[in-house]
């Protein structure tokens, strides 16, 4: 095998500080070394990558062509190694992690307010969420748990139908009391607030009702459920949303029901994880936990 081109750490710190500062006296004092030290570290670098990383002068430091393309991909190093030296820090006394991966509104409003109860019951257990709004892939991104709304099919998965998700158009009471909507044809002239991890819904809504809309698709656009949430709260226009997502605002009387029609679910919110892992106790832990969160009720927020 070719022999890896590893520098160490304390040259590429010293590195990124003399660039920050652009002077090795500055670098020393901010690494508490001695500027022979720093020069000494970076010359070394220098032999080792067969390029000089500064231009050296009367009149100070500057980084050459190779320096400042370095300087950016050291950073990302340096930045990594401190996120993850903070993260085992911060790791307790737990004697294993749980990755979940799981879409923005879902994970803010369904998942993390039932989430005590499970890490209550498994303390041993730290777990680590990640966000996404499209269905992590288990093979490739090393998650444990995948909590998503689809068809259920993820390769190399066991996919655990949770419950169905109808959806319905909402908006402000501001928004509805200045507006006409006494047919689908006035509706479809309204601001369609869109979303774009479920660019079809508009679409999917209308046709469900026998009507073809030719501006289902237009509309300000926003990442998630939960900015098209606040987008509607805030009068911007209507927004077609999963029904567990607006139950309290609806009634709080933040949102009204702008259209009495519930789609019903095309699909439905899953937990999936690898089959090869089935048998491990972190996962089987979740898996019945979060199976038996969802056959207490309706979910709502």
């Amino acid at each position: 095998m070719q022999k890896r081109i590893t520098p160490s750490i304390a040259a590429l710190q010293c590195f990124e500080a003399a660039a920050r500062h652009m002077s090795f006296t500055l670098a020393a004092q901010d690494l508490c070394l001695t500027q022979g030290a720093i020069s000494k570290q970076i010359a070394q670098l220098e032999a080792m990558l067969c390029h000089r990383l500064f231009h050296r002068s009367p009149r100070g430091l500057a980084l050459t062509p190779a320096g400042q393309m370095y300087l950016s991909e050291v950073r990302v190093i340096l930045n990594q190694i401190d996120v993850s030296s903070r993260y085992v820090m911060g790791y307790g006394q737990a004697s294993q992690t749980l990755c979940i991966a799981v879409q923005p509104t879902f994970g803010s409003c369904w998942l993390i307010p039932r989430l005590r109860g499970f890490m209550q019951r498994h303390p041993d257990i730290q777990v680590v969420t990640r966000s996404d709004a499209r269905p992590f892939d288990l093979m490739q991104s090393r998650i444990d748990i995948s909590l998503f709304y689809g068809s259920g099919s993820l390769p190399g998965a066991d996919c655990h139908r949770l419950f169905d998700a109808p959806v319905m158009a909402v908006c402000s009471p501001q928004y509805a009391r200045q507006r006409t909507m006494d047919s689908l044809d006035t509706l479809e002239a309204q601001t369609l607030i869109q979303c774009s991890s479920r660019p079809e819904i508009w679409r999917d809504w209308f046709a469900h009702q026998g009507f073809e809309s030719i501006r289902c698709y237009q509309g300000p656009r926003f990442d998630t459920f939960s900015m098209c949430l606040t987008a509607a709260m805030e009068g911007i226009g209507i927004a077609v949303m999963p029904q567990m997502f607006v139950q309290a605002a609806l009634r709080s009387g933040l949102l009204v029901q702008a259209w009495p029609y519930v789609q019903p679910s095309d699909g439905a919110y899953y937990v999936a994880h690898a089959s090869h892992c089935a048998a491990e106790p972190k996962i089987l832990a979740f898996t019945e936990w979060v199976r038996g969160q969802a056959r207490t009720g309706t979910p709502i927020t």
